[in-house]
């Protein structure tokens, strides 16, 4: 199916414009019934919009389309950085930024030690349930957090905070030392610490963090390492090198 829907977007790229659906039929072969719900979902989606009986490009489309080089420009700045931060720890290293409610990785470094983590770059995570989240929920816009706790808060273990006053609490605890910790949230038997990263303002663009089994969990130790790529990185941002 979503190799149909594409078929129906690239009639667009080819020539741009806007098409009725019986002309949209004819340039993807195929049925009537399926462009007509394709097209429904694409509008839906903001990919396309409706105009009488005309489809157009959306304008999510084209603000997906401004996305992707600077999340490509954000992890090529980020990438000396998290491998500096792997080679100071030999844990997993994550990167990520924000949408909506959500984390997205657009990086994880690993050694020989995989550990049985969700996270999988271009994936997402819930923010309450990861330490680049959290740390990326505690420096977004205030209003923010007040959406994430109204709504019901997930949990992918046991020990994941579903409980809003506590997990406010956190929140306003990482606001305060600039750190944000996970203990077992995402994956049981394995801890987080991470850290945000800011291009000016006081609003994170992204977070960067480290992954540590249990056993090796060394707060002390592993938090100044992410402190510093994370201001190391943020200073490389704001000045535009």
């Amino acid at each position: 199916m979503l190799e149909k829907a594409v078929s129906v977007l690239d009639c667009f790229q080819e020539a741009g414009g806007s098409y009725r659906l019986a002309e949209l039929t004819v340039r993807t072969g195929l049925s009537k019934t399926t462009v007509h719900r394709l097209a429904a979902d694409l509008v839906r989606l903001g990919l396309l919009e409706r105009s009488g009986d005309r489809y157009q490009l959306g304008g999510k489309l084209f603000e997906l389309g401004t996305l992707v080089p600077r999340r490509l420009d954000l992890r090529e700045s980020a990438l000396p950085f998290l491998q500096d931060l792997f080679e100071a720890t030999r844990e997993t290293v994550h990167f990520g930024i924000r949408e909506h409610h959500e984390v997205v990785y657009l990086e994880r470094i690993h050694g020989h030690d995989v550990l049985p983590l969700p996270s999988r770059i271009g994936g997402r995570l819930p923010l309450t349930c990861t330490g680049v989240g959290k740390a990326l929920l505690a420096f977004a816009r205030p209003e923010l957090l007040d959406e994430v706790l109204a709504a019901p808060l997930p949990g992918l273990t046991s020990h994941s905070l579903t409980d809003p006053a506590r997990l406010r609490t956190e929140i306003e605890q990482t606001q305060v030392s600039g750190m944000a910790y996970e203990e077992q949230e995402a994956t049981l038997g394995v801890n987080c610490i991470a850290a945000p990263v800011f291009a000016g303002g006081g609003t994170a663009v992204a977070a960067l963090s480290v992954a540590v089994p249990m056993d090796r969990y060394r707060p002390a130790q592993l938090a100044p390492a992410v402190r510093t790529a994370a201001l190391g990185l943020s200073r490389v941002l704001r000045n535009g090198v």
